[in-house]
C-alpha cells in the first residue's frame, strides 16, 4: 500500500505543465470542477488494485445456518443387458435398450448421494463404469452404449459375478445389484443361479428387472429401399422363473417391465425398499457463503471509471 500510494504522489507531480505569459489572468478565473478531480485519478487505480487484491484473497461470510455433513447412501451396481435382442421394437416408437438407457438416466439424476457403477453384459460382462458419484460421466457412459459391440448372447451368470465383485470391498451398509434383461442365460462361465449363492453368502440383495412383453415381438430385420426398417415378428426366449428364483434367494424383489413407466416404477421400488447407510461420518458444519464478487466488481468499476475519465473529461494535453 505505502508504495502505491507514492507512486499517485509522483503520478500527480510529474504532469506537464503548460507555460503562459500572463498567468495572472488565469488565475483570476479560479479553479473549475476539472482542476480538483485531475490530481485523484491515480489514486482511483490504486484502490481498483487494493479491491481486486481483496478479490483475491476469497472472503467468506459465515452462515448462521448448519448443515448435517453425515452423507447417507446405497452403493448400487446396474448389471444392463446389451444383447441384440434389446433391440426389439416392443417400446415402439424405440427399441428396449433406448427405454432403458432413458429410464436409468432419469434415476441416476433422482440420486443425491448414492454411489452407483455400471457393468454392461451380453455373451461376456465388464465393468463399464466403476462405483462413483460422479453422475455426469455416467450419465455419459450410459448414454454411448450400444449393442452388437459384445460377443453375442446373454451372460447373466457372468454379469451378476461382476457386480457382486465391484460391490464386495464396499463398506456401505446397504449394497444391492440391479439386473436389467429381457432374455434367458445361455452364454457365459458361471451359472446365475450360483452368483445368487455369492450374493446371498455377501448379504447382497438382487433386483431383477425383466424388460419386454416377451413371446413374439417386432424385431428389427434390416432396411426396405427407402431405408426404413423392416420389422419382423420374431419369437423371443424369456426366463421369469429364473429372474424370480435368483431375487428370492437374495432377498430381492423380481419386477415385470413391459412398458417405460413400470420400468421406472420397478428402479423406484428398489430405492423404496432399501435401508439408508453413511458412506462418511461427521457431524454438523456451518455453511460459507462467497463475497469475493462485489470487491472484484467495484475493482473493474474503479477502473473502468480512471480510463474514461482519463480518456474524456479529465484528458491531458499534452
Amino acid at each position: 500500500m505505502p508504495v502505491l500510494l507514492a507512486w499517485a504522489w509522483r503520478e500527480r507531480r510529474s504532469r506537464a505543465v503548460l507555460r503562459f505569459s500572463a498567468a495572472h489572468v488565469l488565475a483570476s478565473q479560479g479553479r473549475g470542477l476539472r482542476t480538483y478531480m485531475l490530481p485523484m485519478l491515480p489514486f482511483l487505480r490504486v484502490f481498483a488494485v487494493v479491491a481486486a487484491v481483496v478479490a483475491l484473497a476469497r472472503p467468506q461470510s459465515r452462515d448462521a445456518r448448519v448443515r448435517d455433513a453425515s452423507v447417507e447412501g446405497i452403493d448400487i451396481v446396474v448389471a444392463l443387458d446389451l444383447s441384440t435382442s434389446m433391440e426389439a421394437g416392443d417400446f415402439r416408437p424405440q427399441n428396449r435398450l433406448h427405454v432403458a438407457k432413458e429410464v436409468l438416466a432419469e434415476f441416476i439424476t433422482s440420486r443425491v448421494n448414492d454411489r452407483i457403477g455400471l457393468v454392461v453384459f451380453a455373451g461376456a460382462a465388464y465393468t463399464q463404469a466403476p462405483l462413483t458419484l460422479d453422475y455426469g460421466v455416467l450419465k455419459e457412459v450410459l448414454r454411448q452404449l450400444r449393442t452388437r459391440v459384445l460377443e453375442d448372447g446373454t451372460a447373466i451368470g457372468d454379469a451378476l459375478a461382476t457386480a457382486l465383485n465391484r460391490l464386495r470391498d464396499s463398506e456401505a451398509k446397504s449394497r444391492v445389484v440391479v439386473l436389467i434383461t429381457d432374455g434367458d442365460n445361455n452364454a457365459g462361465k458361471i451359472s446365475p443361479l450360483d452368483s445368487a449363492s455369492m450374493a446371498k453368502s455377501l448379504n447382497i440383495p438382487i433386483y431383477t428387472i425383466l424388460v419386454g412383453k416377451g413371446g413374439k415381438v417386432p424385431f428389427p430385420q434390416g432396411t426396405d429401399l427407402f431405408g426404413n426398417t423392416v420389422w419382423r415378428e420374431t419369437e423371443i426366449p424369456i426366463n421369469p422363473e429364473l429372474l424370480q428364483d435368483i431375487a428370492d434367494q437374495t432377498g430381492g424383489e423380481y419386477y415385470r417391465a413391459t412398458d417405460p413407466e413400470s420400468l421406472k416404477l420397478g428402479l423406484q421400488k428398489v430405492l423404496d425398499s432399501l435401508e439408508r447407510s453413511k458412506l462418511m461420518e461427521g457431524g454438523a458444519t456451518a455453511n460459507y457463503r462467497e463475497d469475493y464478487h462485489s470487491y472484484l466488481l467495484l475493482a473493474f468499476g474503479l477502473a473502468a471509471l480512471e480510463l474514461l475519465l482519463r480518456a474524456t473529461f479529465l484528458r491531458v494535453f499534452p
